[in-house]
């Protein structure tokens, strides 16, 4: 034996010091190895719809229903499922809904506690006894593991089970119960949460979403290039900073800086009502917002949404400059402006009037310039941002959670492309002077990311922070995959060819069987077995557009959560589920309310598609989890043979 191997073996010892333990964890190991495969969750592009979000959470994409139906079958009319399916999903309210009506409540929690008991023994059986336990709620962990095991020495079993079911109604702790019950099922009926990014941005609620994340059970995060941007605004990017502002601004969303963060827009505010005093910056105008503005609340809005978004500009443009190897020279736009006529001198060399040609803080000598004003708004605006603790923390969960890829269970998730040349072949694309393609460079602007945070060195964190703002809009970003960002354009610029940004050869080749496998390929996935599932680009339903991409390979799963994009998509947004039948891709209908949803007993799942499905049921041995655990019972009977050899010596 290998000093090595030796040295590895006599580690593991310290865990199972006998032949006893070892053999015993050899034995739950592979007993787990055969049970079905968790259920995995996957939602992309969420944009801060929280409510949406938190609903889809509840029903698992409609794995609760589907749970209900396997248990109840035809013994159960619609109109009860989904009243016990409406029931999971918000207890707490049902509940109370329910008592405002119901005569005899004591019978309706009877019948109630039986169907949720019924619900959670299905769901619960596919794990093991060990990992239900540690899901239970701790205060009623003991009376509920013993209402959803089988009890085989008990004779009389019914008279068991109603024994307890009737002191949990006699003492009144039944809708302490049925809650409990709902929400262990919600817990389970999902194992593993996949974000394919973009949590931030357009919607009201992102804050309240990564709230919620950071007490999911087990849950993975593919960034998106709204979180990237969010992220480099952490760190105190200011580019990235008055990016995450005026889009905040732009869709009257500032509650959830002030209100959700605590960041004081008051320096925006009062240098934005004294640059811009004169100024009725009607081209600023907020837009998709739910909130209500005042006459005097949307004059202020407009100019602070003008003053960031020349702050913006600025900033971009000093980073153009400043980094050459961004190749983004095109995108300085400020020199070109004539101020006098009103025009400006595209890079192409066409001219185009200006819808506003209002510059009061422009140095027209030094356009990217800021005012002592604007860098004094921006370095308040960058320390407040530094220091939210809740900020902060939000993006430790996505640095702890998260990345640009991940590889799971023989499928790739990735938020937006992967940069391709026009043949198919991976685009090469210089950063900080080498070049990098396919995995490398997610892999090394990975490491961009994490350094923009931990990096010691400030000149080198500066670098680091910069390639932030550059994932968010480079042309080259994977996270973006478009030649360009409009933004510019789409507030000074009324022509519409203008606006237009091409999209990444990823999105043209999608199709392309042989493209695909060989992305597959260099992620170390099998092209016969392997899926890429992303977001980033809505799929417009309304259109005709199929989200299943050649033939099942590729799964599009951003079909509009956010509200903004549900009139050109169609419907309101795409989740996947991966049980261990195979993989169900579901459309869903824009959400109302919670309250509707209480009252109504109305669901948002509407139409499922089977992408594929197993030919034998798929268990955990099938995994990388199954891997990992094979890898260990390997090692365990290694050190069984240790003991029994006496290359270890037994600790008893």
């Amino acid at each position: 034996m290998k000093k090595e191997e030796l040295r590895y073996l006599q580690r593991l010892a310290e865990l199972y010091p006998t032949i006893g333990k070892a053999s015993s964890e050899i034995i739950n190991l592979q007993a787990i190895l055969n049970l079905p495969k968790g259920t995995e969750h996957f939602l992309s592009d969420i944009h801060g719809e929280y409510e949406a979000f938190s609903h889809v959470l509840r029903n698992g994409s409609g794995a609760v229903r589907k749970k209900i139906d396997d248990v109840f079958g035809h013994t159960l009319s619609n109109s009860d499922k989904r009243s016990l399916a409406t029931l999971i999903y918000y207890p707490r309210e049902k509940i109370e809904y329910v008592k405002k009506s119901e005569e005899d409540i004591e019978n309706w929690y009877k019948i109630t506690l039986y169907r949720l008991i019924e619900v959670c023994k299905t769901t619960a059986s596919k794990y093991t006894r060990s990992k239900v336990r540690k899901a239970l709620p701790p205060e009623y962990a003991y009376v509920i593991e013993e209402l959803i095991t089988e009890k085989a020495e008990v004779l009389d079993k019914e008279a068991y089970y109603d024994s307890i079911v009737n002191t949990i109604i006699e003492i009144g702790r039944a809708e302490d119960f049925i809650i409990a019950l709902a929400e262990l099922i919600q817990r389970l009926v999902v194992d593993h949460l996949h974000i394919l990014g973009d949590i931030f941005d357009r919607g009201p609620g992102p804050h309240f979403i990564m709230d919620r994340l950071m007490e999911y059970h087990s849950l993975d995060i593919q960034w998106g290039n709204h979180d990237i941007v969010w992220m480099g605004a952490a760190t105190g990017q200011q580019a990235c900073i008055a990016t995450v502002i005026r889009n905040s601004i732009r869709y009257g969303n500032l509650d959830i800086l002030e209100d959700g963060y605590g960041i004081n827009m008051m320096p925006l505010a009062a240098f934005a009502m004294e640059a811009y005093s004169e100024d009725p910056c009607e081209a600023f105008e907020i837009t998709e917002s739910t909130v209500k503005y005042n006459s005097l609340e949307a004059q202020l809005s407009r100019k602070m949404h003008k003053a960031i978004s020349i702050i913006q500009f600025k900033l971009e443009g000093q980073l153009i400059l400043k980094h050459k190897e961004f190749h983004m020279e095109e995108r300085l736009l400020l020199h070109r402006i004539d101020p006098e006529k009103g025009i400006i001198t595209m890079p192409d060399g066409k001219q185009y009037p200006l819808v506003d040609h209002n510059f009061p803080t422009v140095n027209w000598q030094n356009p990217y310039e800021l005012t002592v004003e604007e860098r004094d708004v921006m370095d308040r605006l960058a320390s407040a941002f530094c220091n939210c603790e809740k900020l902060q923390k939000h993006m430790r969960l996505l640095l702890d959670k998260g990345g640009l890829y991940k590889v799971y269970n023989g499928n790739l998730l990735f938020h937006g492309s992967i940069p391709l040349n026009d043949d198919g072949t991976f685009k090469e694309v210089q950063i900080c002077g080498e070049t990098y393609k396919g995995k490398a460079l997610y892999d090394v602007l990975e490491t961009y990311v994490r350094r923009a945070f931990f990096e010691v060195d400030e000149k080198e964190k500066s670098i680091c922070r910069d390639m932030l703002w550059y994932i968010w809009e480079g042309p080259n970003s994977p996270l973006y995959g478009k030649d360009k960002m409009t933004t510019f354009e789409r507030y000074f610029i009324a022509d519409k060819s203008t606006h237009q940004e091409v999209k990444n050869a990823y999105y043209r080749l999608w199709e392309n069987e042989e493209v695909v496998d060989r992305i597959l390929t260099e992620f170390g996935l099998d092209p016969e077995e392997g899926h890429i599932i992303n977001g980033h680009v809505p799929v417009h339903q309304i259109e005709g557009e199929n989200p299943i991409k050649c033939g099942g390979k590729v799964i599009v799963i951003d079909g509009g959560f956010s509200k903004a994009y549900q009139k050109v998509t169609g419907i309101a947004g795409y989740t996947l589920i991966y049980n261990s039948y195979g993989l169900m891709l579901t459309a869903h209908e824009p959400f109302t309310s919670a309250e509707d949803a209480v009252m109504k007993e109305q669901d948002i799942v509407s139409n499922r598609v089977a992408v594929r499905y197993t030919s034998r049921r798929c268990l955990v041995g099938d995994t990388d989890n199954g891997k990992a655990l094979k890898e260990r019972i390997r090692e365990l009977r290694q050190l069984l043979d240790a003991y029994r050899r006496g290359t270890i010596k037994e600790k008893k």
